[in-house]
C-alpha cells in the first residue's frame, strides 16, 4: 500500500495541535475569508490561436490551486479550530480593483486577497493599501519592478520572479560550460524584458552574450535576416541559444533548424519555471495528482503559487496561533518561518521584498532536467538567495 506523506506530516501535525493547549489560541468558531480577486474579461485569459487554430501559451485561472490547498489543509486548521471560507469575486472592466478591496474589508472584514489581476490593477493595489490591515499575494507576475521600486509591504509574492528564473538558468548554462551564448528575442515588450533580465543573469554567473538578435514573425522578404533560422544563427560563434519569445509561433521551429547544433534554452527546448507537472520528487507526484483530480488539467507555475500562498497562511495561522492580519504578516517575514513547497529545500518569504524563496525547475516539455540553485552555487546566509535579487541589491524600501 502507498502512503502520502504529506498526508502523514498533516495528519501528525494535527493530532499534536488537538494535544496540546496554548494560550491565545484560535477560538473553535473562528473564521479566515480569502478573496481570490479577478478582472473580467482579463486579456491575459483571453485564448490567442496562431493563423492554423493552434493554441500555443494556454493559461488557466489560479483558483484550482487555492482549492486543492485547502483541502489538504482541512484536518490541520480543524484540528486548531479555524475554518478557512474561499470567496470568488470578479470585478467588471468599469469598476475599480481598490474600490472592490476597501468594500470587501468595510462590509465583510475580509483582509486576505489572493490576487490573479493585470499589473496594473496589482500594481495600484499594492501602493493604495501599503499602509492598510491587509495581505495581498501575488501569484501570477514576474516583473522585477514590482519586488523593486514599485514593492509594496503588503504584496507578498508567491511566484518566483523573472530574475529568480533567469538566474536558474543562468546557474545551469555555467554548470555545464556552456558560457557563449547568442540571444534571440521577440519584437514584444515582454520579450524585451525576458532578454534583458537574462543578460543581467549571464553577466552574474559570467556567461557571454556574443549577439543578441531580434526576430520578427514576417512572410516579407526585406526581413529574410530577421525570420530565416539560418541566417538568425549563422556568423557567430556560440554555445547555446536563449529564446526570448512570448507568443510561441517563432521558437517552436527553432529547434532543428539553427545553422550548426546548438540546445536551445529560455522559451523553448530548456525553460525555467516554479513548477512542472513532471516533477517527482519531494511529495511533486501526490500533489500533481491531487491537482489533476480536482481541476481536470495539468498543475502550472501560477497554479502552484495559489497553492503555496494558501499554504502560507495556513502555516502563518499555525506559528503566529492568531487570525489577526499583522501577526500573520510577522509570522511570514519571520527568519523562523518555513513553508513546504514540495521542491525539497523549505521556502520562505524574503524580507526586503516579501519574495517567497524557492527553488526554481529547468524542464522540457515532458521532464524536469534540474533543479536550482545548481549544486555548488552557494550563499552565505541560505543557498536559495542566489536566485533573483538579494538584500543588498534590492531597490524596494518599505515604509
Amino acid at each position: 500500500m502507498i502512503i502520502d506523506s504529506d498526508l502523514l506530516r498533516t495528519l501528525a501535525v494535527a493530532a499534536l495541535v488537538s494535544l496540546v493547549s496554548l494560550p491565545g489560541a484560535l477560538a473553535a468558531t473562528d473564521e479566515v475569508r480569502l478573496v481570490y480577486l479577478t478582472r473580467q474579461t482579463d486579456p491575459y485569459y483571453r485564448t490567442h490561436r496562431a493563423y492554423t487554430g493552434l493554441t500555443l501559451r494556454e493559461h488557466h485561472r489560479a483558483i484550482d490551486g487555492i482549492k486543492v490547498a485547502l483541502r489538504e489543509s482541512r484536518i490541520l486548521t480543524r484540528g486548531i479550530g479555524i475554518t478557512f471560507k474561499l470567496q470568488e469575486v470578479t470585478v467588471a472592466p468599469e469598476r475599480s480593483v481598490n474600490d472592490t478591496i476597501r468594500r470587501l474589508i468595510e462590509e465583510q472584514s475580509a483582509g486576505i486577497f489572493i490576487l490573479d489581476l493585470p499589473i496594473e490593477d496589482l500594481r495600484d493595489a499594492g501602493g493604495a493599501f501599503a499602509t492598510d490591515k491587509v495581505l495581498l499575494f501575488n501569484v501570477r507576475h514576474r516583473d522585477d519592478s514590482l519586488r523593486g521600486a514599485d514593492c509594496s509591504p503588503v504584496l507578498f509574492h508567491t511566484i518566483a520572479s523573472r530574475a529568480m528564473l533567469m538566474d536558474a538558468l543562468g546557474q545551469y548554462l555555467f554548470k555545464k560550460n556552456w558560457t557563449d551564448v547568442l540571444a534571440l528575442e521577440g519584437p514584444g515588450d515582454v520579450d524585451a524584458m525576458w532578454s534583458t533580465a537574462f543578460a543581467s543573469s549571464a553577466r552574474k554567473f559570467r556567461l557571454t552574450m556574443v549577439d543578441r538578435r531580434p526576430f520578427v514573425l514576417s512572410n516579407d522578404p526585406r526581413q529574410r535576416d530577421q525570420t530565416n533560422f539560418a541566417l538568425l544563427t549563422s556568423a557567430a560563434d556560440y554555445d547555446v541559444i536563449y529564446l526570448a519569445d512570448s507568443v510561441g509561433e517563432f521558437g517552436r521551429y527553432l529547434a532543428y533548424q539553427t545553422k550548426d547544433p546548438r540546445p536551445v534554452v529560455g522559451s523553448e527546448g530548456l525553460i525555467p519555471s516554479a513548477w512542472h507537472w513532471t516533477w517527482e520528487r519531494y511529495g511533486a507526484p501526490q500533489l500533481n495528482q491531487r491537482f489533476h483530480r480536482l481541476a481536470k488539467r495539468r498543475m502550472s507555475g501560477p497554479d502552484w503559487a495559489a497553492w503555496v500562498a494558501v499554504k502560507s497562511i495556513v502555516t502563518a495561522t499555525l506559528y503566529s496561533k492568531s487570525r489577526d492580519i499583522m501577526a500573520l504578516r510577522s509570522a511570514m517575514r519571520s527568519d523562523d518561518f518555513r513553508v513546504d513547497a514540495y521542491k525539497g529545500a523549505p521556502a520562505s518569504f524574503r524580507p526586503w521584498d516579501n519574495q517567497l524563496r524557492q527553488s526554481i525547475l529547468l524542464h522540457t516539455h515532458n521532464a524536469v532536467i534540474a533543479k536550482a540553485p545548481i549544486d555548488g552555487f552557494l550563499h552565505q546566509k541560505n543557498n536559495l538567495d542566489t536566485l533573483g535579487v538579494d538584500a543588498r541589491e534590492s531597490t524596494c524600501r518599505f515604509p
